[in-house]
């Protein structure tokens, strides 16, 4: 049985720059380039995203993110990012959808938001970005 594969088409404002960001995050190349267009298909974890060029770009769905199976693949993706790109915010040992995570945040060009996170254990709280964000000015909801 083939495994199935979770597809998202975002809407960008600059498909360049946008597929640039991209290949800094999941280090590798797209495997389609068009006018306007650009394509990822990730093996681990299984997933195809697009973006296509529009005036509409809008982050307001919320997150995305990549879970990784250790702190230490943790550790190493945050330090190869960090040098390509700003981390936005960093967590340890917080309490977010019900999970005890350590995780950090991105955000690609157009503000849509990645965290990438080691889920520890589960827990009964919801959570929320209120104590690591208040230091920035800023409150936003964990999930």
């Amino acid at each position: 049985m083939e495994q199935f594969k979770f597809h998202v088409g975002l809407n960008v404002s600059n498909v360049e720059r946008t597929t640039e960001f991209y290949q800094r995050l999941f280090g590798q190349e797209p495997v389609k380039v068009e006018k306007g267009y650009s394509k990822f298909e990730l093996e681990n974890p299984g997933l195809v995203i697009s973006f296509i060029e529009s005036n509409n770009a809008s982050p307001s769905f919320g997150h995305m993110g990549v879970r990784v199976n250790s702190s230490e693949e943790l550790s190493q993706k945050k330090k190869e990012l960090e040098s390509l790109m700003k981390i936005e915010l960093e967590e340890k040992n917080t309490s977010c959808c019900f999970a005890v995570q350590d995780k950090f945040w991105v955000k690609d060009p157009d503000g849509y938001e990645w965290e990438v996170y080691h889920f520890l254990k589960d827990d009964d709280q919801m959570g929320s970005r209120q104590d690591a964000s208040e230091k920035k000015n800023e409150l936003v909801g964990c999930c």
